[in-house]
């Protein structure tokens, strides 16, 4: 496989050629019918090749991935599952999909793969659905006599109706680290599920295992949901596995976050979530450096009903972007892809031991993981006016609620922070030691306007000094190096 120009090894010469060739054809293709779209492209670009992208969720995927993304396989309907599509003249799209399914099911050792979902939402929507089917929809017909679904009264499907929107979920709450779908009241999954959720210790910001088994034994829920996408450390899902079977729950992961960390055995035995979990979701892109999408692994009891996903909750399947999942999965079957995986743990935790030198507080005080998530209070700020502040000075980054947060999910108390990205591009822990540096200048040298929680000032210079030294960093580390449109 050639050198990826994502990264700062030279490429074969015959490969920076032909990606040239390829993205200058294509957008001069675009340029003809709609130059305002060329030009926005060519400008996203410039945009993250000038910026300390540090956003947690945020990669960048190879131009093997991009390009197989802009093909005629995003002209075909394809509802329904390999071998069995709704649609005639889907023999291309069968091969797509297997090829996808086959590199997932080989790099995460899952029994079952459904490469369908369009984004993590709608995996967990699908693992959600396909739980109840399995879990509840089957004993509710029992319970009306087994008959066929078609001889099944209004009164019957009002029942299995009310069964199905009155199950418990138990899952990580959004201002501990969790994410909104796992229970989140304004999300369909808070109004979907009878739903509560558990918190982290108040001292240390840790996951409590006995405090987790404690509200599974009182609440009884269906479906215990792990994972997170702003808790800084590692879970033990051996321990969460117990305390869902301890309940009779169905225990569900979202990796979205740190699929990558799985993909590339830095999260290994009772860290890596398949061999525990019933159902396990992710996203494809962030630390698994892909396209935008999703992925639902389940055990084979699951498999029937996860591939019902499409009509169930998803639109018709995307085989372009299915296409380009499955040439990322085989990126990341490749020995480099362990060791870029190391790299992400490694340079989080460089860019904590940053922050902890500089006086910074981190939420848990630390990361064993791919994020850092920092506490501004000291710096008297909220998320929202540190987040603009560091955009000023070219620091991409995004505000996150901290645990009991006063500002709230809006304006927030925490910044989120990285490391995939900047992996990418060739950074190491020297270079995250210095963003940590330059982000402590900015919030030191930033201060709130009046009683406003969005409204903030600079120190004279400060943006100007931290741009600079931000471009020095990202000039010894370029973005597609050699590619020019």
């Amino acid at each position: 496989m050639p050198a990826d120009l994502t990264r700062t090894a030279s490429p074969p010469i015959e490969y920076v050629d032909t990606a040239n060739a390829a993205y200058r054809a294509a957008l001069q293709v675009v340029e003809s019918v709609e130059p305002r779209i060329a030009a926005a492209t060519r400008k996203e670009l410039a945009d993250q090749r000038d910026s300390l992208k540090l956003i947690a969720s945020e990669n960048y995927a190879s131009l093997a991935v991009l390009l197989t993304m802009g093909s005629w396989l995003s002209d075909k309907y394809a509802e329904g599952t390999i071998g069995h599509r709704f649609y005639a003249g889907c023999q291309n799209v069968d091969t797509v999909e297997s090829v996808a399914a086959e590199h997932a099911r080989e790099l995460f050792g899952a029994p079952h793969v459904y490469v369908q979902p369009h984004s993590g939402i709608d995996a967990n929507l699908v693992a959600y659905w396909a739980i109840l089917a399995t879990r509840v929809e089957a004993p509710g017909l029992a319970a009306v006599g087994a008959r066929h679904v078609n001889d099944l009264s209004e009164a019957d499907w009002e029942a299995l109706r009310t069964k199905l929107g009155n199950q418990r979920l138990l899952g990580m709450s959004l201002d501990a680290g969790g994410h909104l779908t796992h229970g989140f009241r304004p999300n369909i999954s808070g109004k979907m599920f009878h739903q509560r959720s558990y918190g982290t210790d108040p001292e240390s910001g840790l996951l409590d295992y006995d405090a987790v088994a404690a509200a599974a034994r009182e609440f009884k829920p269906l479906i215990l949901v792990a994972g997170y996408s702003a808790y800084p450390r590692r879970i033990n899902f051996a321990t969460m596995r117990e305390i869902a079977d301890e309940v009779g729950a169905t225990l569900m992961v979202d990796m979205a976050h740190f699929a990558g960390l799985v993909a590339g055995k830095v999260f290994t035995g009772d860290e890596d979530p398949v061999p525990y979990a019933h159902v396990t979701t992710t996203t494809t892109h962030k630390s698994l450096r892909g396209p935008r999408g999703g992925l639902v692994l389940a055990q084979p009891e699951y498999a029937d009903a996860v591939d019902k996903g499409c009509p169930m909750v998803l639109g018709g399947p995307l085989p372009h972007v299915m296409a380009a999942k499955a040439v990322a999965l085989a990126e990341a079957r490749q020995p480099e892809f362990e060791s870029y995986a190391r790299r992400v743990a490694d340079n989080a935790q460089a860019l904590a031991d940053g922050f902890l030198r500089r006086g910074a507080r981190l939420v848990t005080g630390g990361t064993d993981n791919h994020i850092v998530l920092l506490d501004v209070t000291s710096f008297g700020l909220t998320g929202r006016q540190a987040e603009s502040a560091l955009l000023d000075s070219g620091i991409v980054t995004n505000r996150n609620a901290i645990p009991a947060d006063p500002n709230g999910a809006w304006y927030t108390s925490g910044i989120r922070l990285g490391t995939p990205a900047l992996t990418t591009r060739g950074f190491g822990a020297a270079e995250f030691d210095r963003a940590a540096e330059l982000i402590v200048d900015v919030l030191t040298n930033a201060a709130p306007e009046g009683s406003s929680k969005a409204k903030y000032s600079l120190a004279d210079g400060t943006a100007q000094r931290v741009n600079a030294a931000a471009t020095e960093l990202l000039a010894a580390n370029p973005l597609y190096p050699g590619l020019t449109l």
